[in-house]
């Protein structure tokens, strides 16, 4: 049974199980008539061999009121790109695939590094980006909705739920984020938020003492997940992050951009499961090791434009503080799997731990070895200012790619 409680920094909207989920799809297709929604599917070319996308794409194909639907295709190559042309073609809506890889856009790529706005590095915000771009030369849509690739538990009416608070012209929203529970069959998910992020939050709280980011942040139920629905004129001056820190920076764009009573959150799902990552002990460029160094680089970066001041004795007692709010909240989180008869492995939690604390501590001294890194992509308003055609030959450069390499199978 849903809960409806509000936390009070932002609204909180739940599932409470009494609308039949086709009531709210017609009501979202009425508005869409006038509000266009665009949906936006970062997807690795790994991701069209996966177990999750096929479903995602049986479940789209049953939505009817999208506007067209983007589709940014990293790490392919020309021969994957024709695959995933094919792959994406049996969705009935409009649809692009976005081939990043493309010689056309790896140029378009080059002329912005010769401005220096260049994305730094690869992966899912550099391809998000593209793909808002892309969306914002194209200029007939309201609404941008945005969700992983690899969700194995995807149903419709997540987008039907995450899409109604910002579609709907009666409420204030300018950004809605998804949150759901992550239980999988016989064990409790979510590593990531549940022993990091919730207990650096307190351990912040407790060493550098109040701040409303904080609080802001914690106010979220899962502030990781990859989905959520902005307006459209939010996303011109949005910093999208460069590195895995993506969730966090879009919520502390968000925080910076908007006022509190313009951002929600809304339950999606009654159950989500997705690729897990490895947690990578050994690397610490890879999996859940390098996730957490960035999503810690991403609460410092934010917290000290706001003025807070870190040391390295900062970083040491936060470490020993935060190690310890882990361990108490553990204990929580075993009593609760075990009521509900799921497994949870302490000492593999209690790993986890380790290495968060430990890259909590690289984190820091990362962000205090290198204090002039440009930790985001630059917004779009400043690409269109420095390049005022950068946006028209973007969507040149698709719609070549499109009509030069036709899908496998039908050359």
């Amino acid at each position: 049974m849903a809960d409806f409680q509000q936390n009070g920094n932002i609204t909180t909207l739940h599932n409470l199980r009494c609308r039949r989920p086709e009531h709210l799809t017609h009501e979202i297709a009425v508005m869409a008539e006038t509000r266009k929604i665009t949906l936006i599917l970062p997807s690795l070319y790994s991701e069209l061999e996966g177990p999750a996308l096929p479903g995602i794409l049986d479940e789209l194909s049953k939505v009817s009121y999208l506007h067209r639907i983007i589709i940014g295709l990293d790490q392919a190559d020309e021969a994957q790109y024709r695959h995933a042309r094919a792959f994406f073609s049996r969705l009935p809506q409009d649809h692009v695939v976005v081939w990043n890889d493309s010689p056309r856009l790896t140029a378009l790529q080059s002329r912005l590094a010769d401005l220096g706005l260049g994305p730094v590095e690869p992966g899912k915000g550099k391809n998000v980006w593209s793909c808002i771009g892309y969306m914002l030369a194209r200029a007939d849509s309201s609404i941008m909705a945005i969700h992983d690739c690899d969700i194995l538990t995807y149903r419709r009416e997540m987008l039907d739920r995450l899409v109604y608070p910002v579609v709907n012209p009666s409420f204030p929203y300018q950004m809605a984020k998804g949150f759901y529970p992550r239980v999988g069959p016989d064990k409790l998910n979510g590593r990531v938020t549940r022993l990091l992020v919730s207990p650096l939050l307190i351990a912040l709280k407790k060493v550098i003492g109040d701040r409303d980011y904080i609080d802001y942040l914690r106010s979220f139920r899962y502030p990781l997940s990859g989905e959520f629905a902005m307006r459209t004129p939010v996303l011109a001056d949005l910093r999208i992050p460069s590195d895995w820190g993506l969730e966090i920076g879009v919520l502390s764009e968000a925080w910076r951009n908007l006022a509190p009573k313009s951002v929600c959150q809304v339950e999606i799902a009654d159950n989500y499961d997705h690729k897990h990552q490895d947690l990578s002990p050994e690397d610490a460029s890879r999996g859940l090791s390098r996730m957490s160094t960035d999503i810690c680089k991403a609460i410092f970066r934010k917290l000290a434009a706001d003025g807070t001041v870190f040391t390295p004795n900062t970083f040491r007692t936060l470490k020993a503080t935060y190690y310890r709010s882990a361990l108490d909240l553990l204990e929580g989180y075993y009593s609760d799997a075990r009521m509900n008869g799921l497994s949870l492995d302490r000492h593999k939690e209690e790993k986890s731990i380790e290495l968060f604390a430990e890259n909590l501590i690289r984190a820091g001294q990362i962000f205090l070895d290198k204090p002039n890194e440009t930790p985001f992509i630059p917004t779009w308003n400043r690409v269109h200012a420095a390049d005022p055609q950068f946006l028209g030959d973007m969507v040149e450069a698709v719609a070549a790619d499109l009509d030069e390499f036709t899908p496998a199978g039908n050359s």
